[in-house]
């Protein structure tokens, strides 16, 4: 039960990121071309397992999405707003499909599942 809820939570938190993108009428050029990027951070995995998952879990944790947003939001600059959201929409859809936040034992090793 609790993980469905996570998988739920983020089918939510993609489906409004995405909805206010839309409502802002941001490029849908500039979503498709860096709604993978947060993807990147495994090159962390190049060094080691831990480095990786810190690097992983630093982009994919809510709280840089939603720093992001708040400065974008409160600072009137869209850039880095669309930026924020692009991300929450990023790491909305890594846990709706069961990606979670990696644990520095193996790649596979998530807080949702074993991958």
């Amino acid at each position: 039960m609790v993980k469905s809820l996570l998988h739920l939570e983020g089918l939510f938190i993609l489906a409004v990121s995405v909805f206010v993108y839309y409502q802002m009428e941001y490029s849908w050029l500039l979503f498709l071309i860096l709604l993978f990027t947060p993807d990147l951070s495994m090159l962390g995995y190049i060094f080691n397992n831990s480095v990786g998952a810190m690097c992983y879990n630093l982009v994919h944790t809510y709280t840089l999405a939603i720093l992001l947003i708040g400065v974008g939001y409160f600072g009137a600059v869209d850039a880095v707003l669309a930026i924020g959201l692009i991300l929450a929409a990023h790491i909305g859809m890594d846990r709706m499909i069961g990606y979670g936040l990696k644990y520095p034992t193996d790649f596979k090793d998530t807080h949702l599942n074993k991958v």
